[in-house]
């Protein structure tokens, strides 16, 4: 197989589930392809251009088969798919979230997936400025609440996740904190499918109101 960037970050996609973002290193990564450290330097410069390299691919991943909106759909039900989708991408790898965030994507396909984004939502009646403004909005709670949600799972803990909700509700102090201790199940639910909708369409409903209600 010849040695590539592409073929390098597809590599490092494939281990993240056995070592984890903090335990994949360029030296394991070399052991996996049968190179030496210092011929993947050749291809990517450190860390952070690996990192791009496998957001790219988990990107180009998201937009498999991405197309316009059918005719007469919802720009709320298209965009919120588009966030669906996102995490569920993300979701597929151990960490994935944190690849994702902070990366700089350098993918051909960003400039359509974002005219179609764009597109979508200009043609609903919102600005130019308030889609560029509102669409962001809804990708970074995706990230921000995937990143959240796996390490929720405690894989980044050896022996104990301490993230498992009942043991939190227990720590907190019902007398003190009844409305914490009540909420305890909501706040640090592992099983976020609910969660994570519950707060799209939170969102949602606030980008109508705010640029599609005057």
């Amino acid at each position: 197989m010849k040695l590539n960037g592409e073929v390098i970050a597809r590599t490092a996609l494939g281990l993240l589930n056995d070592v984890g973002l903090d335990g994949l290193t360029m030296r394991l990564l070399a052991k996996e392809l049968g190179v030496q450290a210092a011929a993947l330097y050749w291809h990517l410069k450190n860390k952070q251009q690996l990192l791009d390299a496998m957001a790219a691919l988990m990107f180009a991943e998201l937009n498999d088969g991405l197309e316009a909106p059918r005719a007469g759909e919802d720009w709320a039900d298209w965009v919120a798919g588009r966030i669906r989708a996102t995490r569920r991408t993300m979701l597929s790898y151990r960490d994935g979230a944190r690849v994702f965030a902070g990366t700089y994507i350098a993918e051909s396909e960003l400039p359509r997936s974002l005219e179609l984004t764009l597109g979508t939502m200009v043609d609903a009646g919102f600005s130019v400025r308030d889609a560029a403004r509102g669409f962001p909005v809804l990708y970074h709670y995706a990230v921000g609440f995937t990143i959240e949600e796996q390490a929720r799972t405690g894989a980044a803990y050896v022996d104990h996740n301490p993230y498992h909700a009942d043991e939190l509700g227990e720590a907190v102090d019902a007398q003190r904190f009844p409305l914490t201790a009540q909420a305890a199940g909501q706040l640090f639910e592992v099983r976020t499918d609910e969660g994570f909708e519950d707060g799209l369409q939170v969102i949602l409903a606030g980008l109508r109101t705010r640029y599609l209600s005057a």
